[in-house]
């Protein structure tokens, strides 16, 4: 498994790696799960897919699916099992910190079903809302109360089964071993990563891709509208930034999510922490060889 904050390098790492061993890639993104958004998202381009096989992409269909981690897990797990069983190496690409930890240490809410009549209405509430609900109904609960998509999850899961939400947090280790890569650069290097990737992400046709999401009816508060480069691009299409000011507004959301997710990932002690320049592919393929 390749973790790391934003913008890092994890999506060439795990192509290059599963390419050199003969493997596949499962990629733990909420929100490259979905179809028609692939700029902001950052899918992985047409020619690593062209060369090796992705999973964990482009399950869900936004205008009218909201992707779960309990969607993610059914994805995965079958997809992973399946490698393993014909002897096929499994590279994981993990970004989105709730959806790797759900795969690599069982820990999930998947014992209650998504409801999706409950969700839609669910949806609708502002963030504030949502949250306050959740802390009048377990006022211990621990999650992201910036991210409505989780609220309405724990929404989900405390109106079924009540309170409190950790006693429904499954922990049911996989059956097959993992071992954690994590990629990190100075702040400096993540920085310019990050700026060039969002210019790029604007010149390829990040504001025309949301326009059309909007016209083929993906709701404008879908979880991956209301996430990085799209929440920013929405705010222009609405004219409350200029073209101009796009690439630095993602940039300063994208920073702060990099440190989000570095310090999240920083706390799984059993992470191997390279540099991401220069390239660590090779020092990972050696490890691995000198493992076997």
């Amino acid at each position: 498994m390749v973790v790391g904050p934003t913008g890092i390098g994890k999506t060439r790492a795990a192509f290059e790696l599963a390419k050199a061993l003969g493997g596949e890639v499962v990629v733990a993104d909420s929100r490259q799960a979905y179809k028609r958004l692939h700029i902001a998202t950052n899918h992985p381009p047409d020619q690593y897919r062209s060369e090796v096989r992705y999973h964990g992409i482009e399950f869900a269909d936004p205008v009218s699916e909201v992707a779960s981690v309990h969607d993610f897990l059914r994805v995965a797990g079958a997809a992973i099992a399946g490698a393993l069983e014909h002897g096929v190496p499994v590279v994981v690409e993990g970004g989105s910190m709730l959806w790797v930890d759900a795969l690599t240490e069982g820990f999930n809410l998947a014992g209650v079903a998504p409801d999706a009549d409950r969700r839609r209405g669910l949806r609708a509430l502002p963030t504030e809302e949502l949250a306050g609900r959740v802390r009048r109904l377990d006022p211990d609960a621990r999650l992201d109360f910036r991210n409505p998509a989780r609220l309405v999850r724990a929404l989900e899961v405390l109106e079924v089964a009540g309170p409190p939400l950790d006693a429904h947090r499954q922990r049911r280790p996989p059956p097959w071993p993992v071992r954690r890569v994590g990629l990190e650069a100075p702040i400096e290097v993540i920085e310019r990563r990050l700026r060039a990737r969002c210019r790029e992400q604007v010149e390829r046709g990040l504001l025309a891709e949301t326009r059309a999401a909007l016209e083929a009816g993906v709701p404008r508060d879908h979880p991956v509208l209301t996430g990085i480069g799209y929440a920013e691009a929405l705010a222009c299409l609405e004219g409350e930034i200029s073209e101009q000011a796009l690439p630095a507004s993602m940039l300063r959301t994208n920073r702060r999510y990099a440190k989000r997710q570095l310090a999240w990932f920083k706390r799984h002690l059993a992470t191997t922490w390279l540099q991401a320049e220069p390239d660590p592919v090779p020092i990972i393929l050696r490890s691995l060889e000198a493992a076997e």
